[in-house]
């Protein structure tokens, strides 16, 4: 059999991210009755409902009235590979519109599979060079991280307070990149409840980004994964619906507020882009990208989302107030397990931030918070989190974790704080009485 030298193959595959995420997804096989706050996936319940034949019917009537066709012609449109572009860019463009005051032609719209593939594709537009870099927020989502190291794009961090991106320190990196000879091209940002640090945007700020964008010339790509979970009456507008001048390149996906198996996203790009026949806009030249990729998002997946917004008035935030009213709760539900534990005693040096939406709860610990000790908690208390350090591409984090209410029940939530609280006091660090950091580790 061949063997392959692993130092052989692209360096993507010694991220230590890749290597983080693997490790999480086995020791949460290995402790199955463990209460996990890891995985930022939603919720289950609202899937019980879910009747995929009739969301299927009431897209094939809607595009059969719109053709002018039979149902059974407009059915057919279900069983091609389809365009690359996208099936049902009317329809989220509609929504968009409706719900975000995001004015997006659907042309400008590419629907991709989840918005990993939409963040891997506009890098590899955009990045057409070693000098082109990519600007993130430190913490940052891995998801954005892990495609710049596949495409061998550099990333500079940029710190973050409870407001958002720290602005002075991005205006640093452009400065300094600039007298290096090189160039940050694009500046990834999700302004609502951030993954994972829970960040959210003021709105005096979102306007300063994007004037710093057209000052420093940089492309913004704004995830917005998490702004349904906006309790109503907080909303903020999306950077894309405050662009006037093309900057903003908006992601999204419809993961958290339909289902995560279909695995629809969709990107817009409507920056012009001048070609030798004439002008086209990015989200073209991000559709021929994606034909080298995927080809195309399923019909059928893309048809089952339709079906869901149409059904709900062509509103995602109509099918997403009851998914948002839930996720609030969990959050709320959280926060209170964790000041009773506080109440109860826990070890100096513990905090935690109070996000008023997303899905995550960040914790300072006076320990050191890695595999082993996540090995600890899970075998010892039976409960897990997720280590901050891969998160943070400036080296940080060491001393962070997060937790992740989105997928448990009120009573599991309870009972895992109820652990995490025995293992907290259990390794209260250095200076306190009980084992110290280094003991837990060893």
């Amino acid at each position: 059999m061949t063997a392959l030298a692993h130092e052989a193959l692209h360096a993507s595959l010694q991220d230590p991210v890749l290597e983080s995420i693997g490790f999480l997804n086995e020791i949460m096989s290995r402790h199955r009755d463990a209460i996990s706050f890891a995985p930022g996936a939603p919720h289950p319940d609202p899937y019980t409902e879910l009747d995929p034949g009739r969301y299927l019917d009431r897209f094939v009537a809607h595009a059969a009235a719109e053709a002018g066709c039979t149902p059974a012609q407009a059915a057919r449109l279900l069983y091609e590979y389809g365009p690359a572009r996208g099936l049902v860019n009317g329809i989220v463009a509609g929504a968009l519109r409706r719900d975000q005051g995001i004015d997006a032609d659907p042309d400008s719209l590419v629907i991709t599979v989840g918005a990993q593939e939409a963040m891997l594709l506009t890098l590899r537009a955009l990045t057409a060079s070693p000098d082109d870099l990519l600007a993130v927020a430190d913490p940052c989502f891995v998801g954005i991280t892990s495609a710049a190291s596949l495409l061998g794009t550099e990333v500079v961090p940029v710190p973050e307070d409870a407001d958002g991106l720290d602005l002075d320190a991005l205006a640093e990196a452009c400065r300094a990149t600039r007298e290096a000879g090189r160039h940050i091209r694009a500046c990834y940002v999700a302004p609502d409840y951030a993954n994972p640090s829970g960040s959210r945007m003021e709105p005096e700020r979102r306007l300063c980004l994007l004037e710093l964008a057209e000052e420093e010339d940089f492309l913004i790509l704004e995830d917005n994964a998490y702004g349904f979970t906006a309790a109503p009456g907080s909303e903020l507008p999306a950077l894309k619906a405050l662009d006037a001048t093309g900057r903003v390149i908006h992601i999204g996906t419809f993961a958290k507020v339909c289902f995560p198996g279909a695995r629809v996203g969709y990107v817009i790009a409507d920056q012009t882009v001048v070609t030798a026949a004439g002008p086209v806009p990015l989200a073209s030249e991000l559709a021929r990208l994606k034909t080298a990729v995927t080809v195309n998002t399923s019909p059928v997946c893309q048809a089952l989302i339709a079906g869901m917004l149409l059904e709900h008035g062509g509103s995602l935030a109509e099918l997403g107030r009851t998914r948002s009213a839930l996720y609030r709760r969990n959050l709320a539900h959280l926060l209170r397990a964790l000041e009773r534990e506080r109440a109860d005693g826990l070890p100096d040096g513990i905090e935690w931030n109070r996000p008023v939406g997303g899905f995550f709860v960040r914790m300072r610990l006076p320990v050191r918070v890695d595999a082993a000790l996540l090995e600890v908690s899970a075998a010892e208390y039976g409960v897990l989190w997720t280590p901050m350090a891969p998160f943070h591409p400036g080296g940080g984090g060491t001393h962070s974790l997060r937790l992740s209410c989105s997928y448990l029940d009120p009573e599991r939530i309870d009972q895992g704080v109820r652990r995490l609280g025995a293992f907290l006091r259990a390794h209260p660090g250095p200076g306190a009485a009980g084992p110290s950091a280094e003991g837990i580790l060893r």
